[in-house]
């Protein structure tokens, strides 16, 4: 089935030339994964149209521009429902877009409100609390050695080494410089000492499946002992992922069920990405998702999964775009 099919997204370099900062625009694409993105819809027969960010999307909107579908990759600027924005949108129009809709968008860009969804879901997942205020942190239940970081950033914004709290003296000190940074809330949760995984999702409901896991090594050039921002934008030189697959390791299976289950539970759609670290006893828990994963098809975490395991970029965006044409 050939499509139109719109593209909107956020790109960085067009932020960046408006005044806003590197850490500011982390989470927007890169001029070439949109290209890489259209010429590989083009490849698959359908036609394309460049949209652009949200507003430019109202904008086309309101002038009688429509699709079959869209890609979207959006992030949005502000607010906590930033990801929500064009799925709500494009909801109104009655346009189907590929990835999630605007409920587990906003959700799941809220930490502590996505662990409490899964938590009920019976996913593993560590104890956290949620400090609107540094002197909320008071209330931790649990014991040192904390992390710290903002309730609703990705792409490693505001995690640095500081994030791990070492005693519980300095947890105030920690959770006040990074609300007053980000101007939002900070969740506080157990630092988790064990291996780090990145699961990748493709489908939905039912169909969603695991299709692979990396993970997660810091080299000796990384910041120690955390995922940080500046290793995950310096990856290439920082970070070693490693394919690791399920028939060979009992933990390596036990942390791809725990991300289906995530999935499932929070009602993500299409392809996406699951985060898991494990605890004392090593026992993978879930930190977070991304239902709109970055989608590069070198340096985003998704394709370098499906590179890892010789599944063609072409593929997954096929994968993507057939899973969301079941809403057409």
């Amino acid at each position: 089935m050939s499509l139109t099919i719109g593209l909107t997204y956020d790109l960085r370099s067009a932020y960046l030339a408006e005044g806003f900062t590197e850490e500011a625009t982390a989470e927007f694409d890169r001029d070439d994964t949109v290209a890489a993105i259209e010429s590989t819809l083009q490849s698959l027969g359908h036609r394309t149209e460049r949209i652009g960010h949200g507003r430019q999307l109202a904008e086309a909107l309101v002038a009688g521009r429509r699709w079959d579908l869209v890609f979207n990759i959006a992030e949005g600027m502000y607010g906590i429902g930033r990801e929500a924005q064009v799925p709500a949108l494009l909801d109104m129009y009655r346009i189907p877009y590929t990835f999630s809709d605007p409920l587990v968008m906003s959700l799941t860009l809220h930490k502590g409100m996505t662990k409490h969804v899964i938590r009920d879901a019976g996913v593993p997942t560590s104890e956290f609390l949620v400090a609107e205020t540094a002197s909320d942190a008071r209330a931790v239940g649990f014991a040192a050695p904390y992390f710290v970081k903002p309730v609703a950033e990705g792409t490693g914004k505001g995690v640095t080494p500081d994030s791990i709290v070492r005693n519980r003296s300095d947890l105030e000190a920690v959770c006040l410089r990074l609300i007053e940074t980000f101007r939002q809330p900070v969740i506080v949760e157990p630092y988790l000492p064990g291996r780090e995984f990145t699961t990748g999702i493709v489908g939905t409901g039912p169909n969603a499946r695991a299709i692979g896991t990396i993970e997660v090594h810091l080299l000796e050039t990384a910041e120690a002992g955390v995922y940080s921002y500046v290793n995950k934008e310096e990856c290439e030189s920082r970070v070693l992922y490693r394919l690791v697959r399920p028939s060979d390791d009992p933990v390596v299976a036990a942390a791809e069920s725990v991300a289906l289950a995530a999935w499932r539970a929070l009602g993500c759609r299409d392809a996406g990405r699951i985060d898991l670290r494990c605890n004392h006893d090593g026992h993978p828990q879930f930190i977070e998702v991304n239902p709109l994963a970055g989608i590069h098809p070198e340096h985003s975490d998704l394709p370098i999964i499906c590179n890892h395991l010789g599944i063609a970029y072409r593929d997954l965006i096929g994968w993507i775009v057939d899973s969301a044409a079941t809403r057409i």
